[in-house]
């Protein structure tokens, strides 16, 4: 039964990473840019492989801009000669420049030429597609290709980039999610990978890519068998769910050996599948816009099947006519959200009935500066990620959470078991008072989206039921189960673990790693009792603080390490563990964890230099 949805919550998108990328050049790198030419006021401007003009006067900023692109004109005097067979060649007022694969430069009308950006035979501000001259400056010239855009103010004898703050990042699916020591890893337009892992703070790295290889050949295998092109494949135990750039939808329940054809009327390609984790049968499917719309037919943008593609029903309705690109859902609240080319849409319905009334779609606010090109839901549907053409990547407070609040470790954000003076929050509900059973539960901090609590140190059973209100009405909450402990260390929303150097105090990550014979302060929530007994809602004393009680080990890379001390913090709720890292050889990320009374907790990335 479809419902109507409830206004969407603003809870706001946050950005994950940024939009540039590491790959070893002269400067960080971004998108495919095919296009730079500079104004007659100097202004650069850029037009990118997706479509879009850019600009920027500071070389720091870039805005949007609705200047047309200018032809691609025959230099003022034709050269002596070409370094490239292919080159084409820009002229300054007493220099010329030509572009290939590389960049030269000429003083003498192309007589003999010098190549401005090769070394070892590789480019170091990648594989060019243009190039512009100042007209200002005859030394001052800029690059763009397969790299992005790179900027030189010496006639090419050095370059920066000019992609830290260019929203240029074609990244057009999330490929997984934050989970222990790993990071966000998401596809780009090429079909390679990158990932923002925990700690990272300047740029994308490029990341294995194995699923993709498989998939593309699982595409091209399945292309070759039906003689139609396999735009989207996706796969669940024995299922296989296939679409075409002809809008022909294919399922296989016994992993390709039969198939099931569902051909779509009014639609364009099929770009991408969600399938229920719980029931394979059920599936989602989301196209591209259609270019030549049959007359009298409404166009359609998203199916649904409940029976494993034996019939599809059209979940469209009020959408917008563009193309969708990505499409998620949580099955047990019954949301699906959607990534098309005008934002993410929301809507609720019941997935595993047929339903009676067609969906009603809402706009999530947010992300309205370019395409949304894909969306998913974490595995606990907490968070909702948003991949975008250009912008990176978002994420946010999944909206039906306000509808279906959980409670979760504030340190994770995970729904797990809880213990005595554990930190939860509540996702999706305002607390302002709280209760478990006849026991008063500190609220610290109160918002729309989340809430904070203490779980009492003196609580007892085997589980906790809150009874919550937020000023306006009451509610129970779901039973959380109750252990003596339930480590888990402080992460943010991408994965960076709160870990601290012992001596200076200073936050570690990628910019700041551990060192041998050092140590590191782990903050960390769910460590159980202390000793002397601690009242709750009030902060760890800063001189003598009472210890846990439960046994507390450290692993680092699975290696047992020597903790020193494990005690309250001055935070209400915060524990703090120390170790001592061992003497290393190697540098680099290392998994942590901790494991208290028998319970081990999260695991997350640290960075370690001998």
């Amino acid at each position: 039964m479809a419902q109507d949805p409830q206004p969407v919550p603003d809870s706001g998108w946050r950005r994950v990473g940024n939009s540039a990328i590491e790959l070893s050049l002269a400067g960080l790198a971004t998108g495919p840019v095919d296009r730079v030419w500079y104004s007659a006021s100097a202004t650069l401007l850029i037009h990118t492989q997706s479509g879009r003009v850019l600009e920027t006067s500071d070389f720091e900023t870039w805005h949007p801009s609705n200047v047309a692109v200018p032809p691609d004109l025959p230099p003022r005097v034709a050269p002596a000669t070409l370094p490239d067979g292919q080159a084409r060649v820009r002229s300054g007022s007493k220099v010329i420049y030509a572009v290939a694969k590389f960049a030269y430069r000429s003083e003498s009308n192309g007589a003999a030429w010098d190549n401005l950006t090769s070394y070892r035979g590789a480019s170091i501000v990648g594989d060019l597609a243009d190039l512009a001259v100042s007209p200002s400056n005859d030394d001052e010239i800029a690059v763009g290709g397969s790299a992005g855009v790179f900027r030189s103010i010496d006639g090419g004898k050095t370059w920066s980039g000019l992609n830290q703050t260019l929203p240029n990042l074609p990244a057009t699916r999330l490929l997984s999610l934050p989970s222990g020591e790993e990071g966000v890893r998401i596809e780009l337009a090429d079909g390679s990978a990158v990932a923002w892992e925990p700690g990272e703070k300047i740029a994308w790295t490029p990341a294995q890519n194995f699923d993709l290889a498989i998939e593309a050949q699982l595409r091209q295998l399945y292309s070759s068998q039906r003689g139609q092109n396999v735009t989207a494949i996706a796969t669940a135990g024995d299922y296989i769910y296939t679409g075409t750039a002809n809008a022909t939808l294919a399922v296989s329940s016994d992993r390709g050996a039969s198939w099931i054809s569902f051909p779509v009327a009014a639609a364009g390609t099929v770009e991408r599948f969600w399938i229920d984790p719980q029931d394979s049968r059920v599936a989602l499917a989301v196209f591209g816009a259609r270019t030549n719309q049959p007359a009298g037919t409404s166009p359609v943008h998203i199916e649904r099947t409940e029976n494993g593609g034996i019939f599809w029903d059209d979940f469209t309705a009020n959408l917008p006519d563009v193309t969708a690109s990505g499409v998620t859902a949580d099955p047990s609240s019954g949301a699906i959200y959607v990534a098309t080319a005008n934002g993410v849409f929301m809507t609720y319905t019941d997935l595993a009935t047929l339903a009676t009334a067609p969906p009603k779609w809402v706009q999530i606010p947010g992300l309205a500066q370019a395409p949304v090109t894909d969306v998913r839901l974490d595995d606990q549907g907490h968070q909702l990620w948003a991949a975008t053409d250009g912008y990176g990547v978002f994420a946010m407070l999944a909206p039906h959470r306000f509808r279906d609040p959980r409670v979760v470790s504030t340190a994770d954000q995970i729904a797990q078991a809880t213990a005595p003076g554990a930190l939860v929050s509540v996702l999706g509900a305002r607390v302002e008072t709280a209760r478990a059973g006849d026991v008063a539960v500190p609220v610290l901090a109160a918002g729309n989206s989340e809430s904070q609590l203490q779980i009492p140190f003196d609580v007892q059973g085997d589980s906790v039921s809150l009874a919550v209100d937020n000023g306006s009405g009451s509610r129970t909450l779901p039973a959380v189960p109750l252990a003596s402990t339930a480590p888990a260390i402080f992460v943010d929303p991408d994965g960076t673990p709160l870990l601290l150097d012992a001596d200076s105090g200073v936050m570690l990550d990628a910019m700041n790693p551990a060192h041998s014979r050092g140590r590191i302060q782990i903050l960390a929530t769910g460590l159980g009792r202390v000793n002397p007994d601690w009242p709750t809602g009030i902060p760890g004393p800063q001189e003598n603080p009472p210890r846990v009680v439960a046994p507390v080990q450290a692993f680092l890379d699975r290696q047992p390490v020597q903790v020193t001390r494990a005690v309250l913090a001055p935070y209400i709720g915060f524990y703090l563990v120390e170790i001592e890292i061992p003497k290393i050889v190697d540098s680099g990320p290392a998994e942590l964890y901790l494991n208290v009374g028998g319970q081990a907790s999260n695991r997350v990335r640290v960075y370690i230099q001998p």
